[in-house]
C-alpha cells in the first residue's frame, strides 16, 4: 500500500492544499527508496506535502482504566467458514511479494504459490504478503527491509518464497499494512511486527526507533476478538466492545489523537501514538461491535447501529458531506443508513458489502476504481450496477483497485491496471467489474481476496 504504489496525480480539492495520492516507490533499477516527500506518478516525480490538511482541532478524551474478562478462545474470522484452498498471486513481484521465486517479477494472471496448502486467510501489504493456513500457522514473503515478514531472511532469495513466522499460539486472524503485519491468536492476544511510517519516514511499531523484526505482543492484559490494519496504523476490537488504536495519526485515523498532537505526538512524543490506547465514545452505555481499517481511515460500528468514521475524507469516502479530516469518531450518515457485513478501504475510495450481499462504492472515481464506468465521484455508497444481480461474499480494496468475490466463486476486479494486479492479462485500467479468468482458476472457486499497493492475493479452492 502507500509508499509502494505507483501512480496518481497530485490533486487539489475544494480550495485546500493538495493531498498526495500514492507515495514513493523504490527505484526499479537502483533499488533505492525515494524520500517520503518524493512521489512517483504517471507524469513523473513531484514534491508532495508532508500530510493531509486538517479541518479543525479537537480535544482528546481522558484515559480510563477498565477490567477485562480472562482469556478465552476467539471465534474464527468469517473467512474460515468458506473453507480453505490454494494461494494465488497477481501483479508486481520485484521484491518477492508474489511468492513465486526469484525469476517471477510480474504475473498478469493468477499464479499458484505451491508452498502453502490449505490457506484460510490472506493479506496483501505494500510489498509483502501474509498468509494463514488452517492449522493456525502464519507464512510471509516479500519485502523485509522494515521487518514486515517477522522472520529472519539472511539471503535475498529467502524473501521470494514463503517462510513460517514463529508465533506463540494458534493464529485465527491476520492483518497487514504498508510495512507491518499482525496476527491474532485464539486466546485473544495480538502479535505485530514491522514498522509504521509517517510523512517523514519510519516511526517504529510500539516504541520509537527501528523496526520490530519478530512478533511482539502489543496489547497485554486485554482479550481482542478482531484486528485490522490501515497503511500505517492498527485498530483492535476487544471482547468487551472497546477499540484500541496505534500508529500514524497524521490523517486522524487513530480516532483518539487531536490535530495538535497528530504530527509525531507533538510535545508528548511518539509514545502517545505508538502505545495502543482506547477510542472513546461520547455515550458510556454504547460500545463497539465491529471495526475496519484502510489506508488513512478507520470505520467503527456501534451497538446502537451507528457507523462512526475517522481519518481522511478528501473525496467524501467516509460518507460525510463536509469536512476534510476527522480526528475523533464522527457519525457517517451515509454509512449508518445501511446494514453492512464488511467494509474495505482503499486510498481514496471505499467498498461496502451490505447484509444482502450487494456491493456499494463511494469516493474517488479516477481509473475506474468505483466500478461505475465513466461516472464521477460519489458522496454516498452507490450500488455497483454490474454486480447488482448477484450475491457477493467479500469485497477488497487495494490503493486504487477493487475486487468482489461472488458466492459461486467468481472473482471480479476493476480500477487501475498499472501494476497488472487486476488479473486481466494486461495493464489497462478497468472501469467496470471484470470476471478474472485464467487456467489456474478453471477448476477453482475463489473464496477471498486481498489487494495491496502493487499486487493481489487470492485463495481459491477446488470446485
Amino acid at each position: 500500500m502507500g509508499r509502494h504504489t505507483k501512480v496518481e496525480n497530485m490533486t487539489e480539492k475544494s480550495g485546500n492544499s493538495p493531498v498526495f495520492d500514492e507515495a514513493p516507490q523504490p527505484d526499479s533499477t537502483s533499488g533505492r527508496r525515494p524520500s517520503p516527500i518524493e512521489t512517483t506518478y504517471r507524469g513523473g516525480k513531484q514534491s508532495a506535502p508532508k500530510s493531509a490538511p486538517v479541518l479543525k482541532k479537537r480535544g482528546r478524551p481522558s484515559r480510563s482504566s477498565v477490567s477485562y474478562a480472562p482469556a478465552k478462545k476467539i471465534k474464527l474470522d468469517f473467512r474460515h467458514s468458506r473453507g480453505y484452498g490454494n494461494v494465488l498471486t497477481i501483479g508486481c513481484g520485484d521484491t518477492g511479494q508474489l511468492g513465486l521465486g526469484e525469476d517471477v517479477m510480474e504475473k498478469t494472471r493468477p499464479g499458484v504459490v505451491s508452498e502453502i496448502a490449505d490457506a484460510v486467510d490472506i493479506v496483501a501489504g505494500g510489498m509483502h504478503t501474509v498468509c494463514l493456513d488452517k492449522s493456525g500457522e502464519v507464512w510471509t514473503f516479500g519485502c523485509n527491509d522494515e521487518g514486515a515478514l517477522g522472520r529472519p531472511t539472511p539471503e535475498e532469495e529467502d524473501t521470494f518464497i514463503p517462510g513460517k513466522v514463529e508465533i506463540d499460539g494458534k493464529v485465527v486472524q491476520i492483518s497487514g499494512g504498508d510495512s507491518h503485519s499482525a496476527a491474532l491468536t485464539e486466546d485473544g492476544r495480538v502479535f505485530a511486527w514491522g514498522t509504521f511510517r509517517d510523512s517523514s519516514g519510519p516511526i517504529g511499531l510500539v516504541k520509537p526507533g527501528g523496526p520490530q523484526t519478530t512478533p511482539l505482543n502489543v496489547l497485554e492484559g486485554l482479550v481482542v476478538k478482531k484486528i485490522c490494519s490501515g497503511e500505517h496504523h492498527m485498530a483492535m476490537l476487544t471482547v468487551d466492545g472497546d477499540i484500541y488504536s496505534f500508529g500514524n495519526a497524521e490523517q486522524g485515523q487513530l480516532g483518539r489523537v487531536s490535530a495538535m498532537f497528530s504530527q509525531r505526538g507533538g510535545r508528548r512524543g511518539l509514545d502517545m501514538l505508538l502505545k495502543p490506547d482506547k477510542i472513546h465514545l461520547s455515550k458510556k452505555s454504547t460500545h463497539f461491535t465491529d471495526v475496519w481499517a484502510g489506508n488513512y481511515d478507520t470505520f467503527a460500528m456501534t451497538s446502537t447501529g451507528e457507523m462512526l468514521v475517522m481519518g481522511l475524507n478528501n473525496y467524501n469516502q467516509l460518507g460525510v458531506n463536509e469536512g476534510l479530516t476527522f480526528f475523533m469518531p464522527t457519525l457517517s450518515p451515509a454509512f449508518t443508513s445501511k446494514k453492512w457485513q464488511q467494509i474495505s478501504v482503499g486510498q481514496h475510495h471505499v467498498l461496502g458489502l451490505d447484509d444482502k450481499g450487494k456491493v456499494y462504492a463511494i469516493g474517488r472515481s479516477d481509473y475506474g476504481r468505483l466500478g461505475l464506468g465513466e461516472e464521477g465521484d460519489r458522496k454516498v455508497p452507490t450500488l455497483v450496477p454490474d454486480l447488482a444481480d448477484m450475491t457477493c461474499v467479500e469485497v477488497a480494496c487495494g490503493s486504487t483497485v477493487s475486487f468482489a468475490v461472488a458466492e459461486d466463486g467468481a472473482c471480479f476486479s476493476w480500477g487501475m491496471g498499472t501494476n497488472s494486479q487486476l488479473g486481466t492479462g494486461n495493464d489497462e485500467d478497468v472501469l467496470q467489474p471484470h470476471n478474472i479468468k485464467s487456467k489456474s482458476l478453471e477448476n477453482r472457486a475463489v473464496i477471498c481476496a486481498s489487494s495491496g499497493g502493487q499486487h493481489t492475493v487470492l485463495i481459491a479452492k477446488q470446485k
